[in-house]
């Protein structure tokens, strides 16, 4: 015998806590193992749209095709034009829904444009907004040029401000936003990525606390993934280095560094219904590298 539970009882709207007017009310059924419980499009993104910044390689490739794979319909962006009419083209001739523009994510009457394009493809409305693009200088504070500095911070930190605000009015829209930012654990712990970098990265973390709070009553999540040492472009150099990615794997329990699809993973489910009530956290998604103290391994 099964028993029938739902959120859709009235909830009075004059009393604290009481459900946002568009609250989606979700029927949960308890019954014998095995069967569905819950609607499946809790776990779908079907239907959705998305702007993922620096979608055409590394982290935010797999990001693009993570959620094209769970149903949305997807543009991204790159500064460099060959690479992306090549990722495009790709992308076309598996059937992907992915559309494109040339943008520098750190120059300002780019980033408009781009949302411009973004809101007249969409008709208006974006249920995702995966703020990825960044750059990495490693250098001490000391050798760092104040040019380095303001490429770092237009990049990685004005460039994902300015674009929550311009896209706010089309997440706003959709009724149900979420907005992701791609951190690091540089922004957590120390690391010799740099102290800029660090900074930068950290900002977004705090950004995304904010925003949760400031934005939740237009029914918009923000939420912050930090990767650890995942392979991609920009961490090439490092793993070139045998004794640099020894230790770096040394301090990882999982024993081995990430890919880019242990990262998506986790910004797709961010993306989706079945969290919806996850707003203004960071994510480490990093093997437990950054709660790994001293942990004698096993050989």
């Amino acid at each position: 015998m099964s028993l029938m539970s739902s959120v859709a009882s009235a909830v009075p709207t004059n009393q604290v806590g009481a459900a946002p007017p568009n609250f989606k009310k979700i029927a949960v059924r308890y019954t014998s193992p095995g069967e569905k419980v819950r609607e499946p499009g809790r776990w779908s993104l079907e239907g959705k749209t998305a702007l993922v910044t620096g979608g055409t390689r590394g982290i935010g490739r797999a990001v693009v095709e993570e959620l094209v794979a769970l149903g949305a319909t997807v543009h991204t962006c790159s500064w460099e034009e060959e690479e992306l009419a090549q990722r495009l083209e790709e992308w076309e001739s598996r059937g992907l829904p992915v559309t494109g523009s040339v943008c520098d994510v750190s120059v300002q009457d780019q980033r408009e444009r781009l949302l411009s394009q973004v809101a007249d493809h969409f008709g208006g409305k974006l249920d995702i907004l995966v703020n990825n693009a960044g750059i990495a200088i490693r250098k001490s504070a000391m050798e760092h040029s104040t040019e380095e500095y303001s490429s770092l911070m237009a990049t990685n930190l004005e460039s994902s401000y300015n674009l929550c605000l311009l896209a706010h009015p089309l997440l706003k829209a959709s009724g149900s936003g979420s907005i992701v930012f791609i951190s690091s654990i540089a922004g957590v712990v120390a690391l010799f990525s740099g102290p800029i970098y660090g900074m930068t990265k950290a900002s977004l973390n705090q950004l995304a606390k904010n925003l949760a709070c400031e934005w939740a009553k237009d029914n918009i999540r923000t939420n912050s993934v930090a990767p650890g040492y995942i392979s991609t472009s920009l961490t090439e150099r490092i793993f070139s280095d045998k004794k640099v990615k020894d230790n770096i794997v040394g301090r990882t329990p999982v024993m081995r560094v990430g890919e880019p699809e242990d990262i998506s993973s986790m910004v797709a489910f961010l993306c989706m219904a079945g969290s919806s009530y996850i707003t203004g956290q960071t994510i480490l998604v990093d093997g437990g590298m950054t709660i790994n103290g001293f942990y004698p391994k096993n050989d």
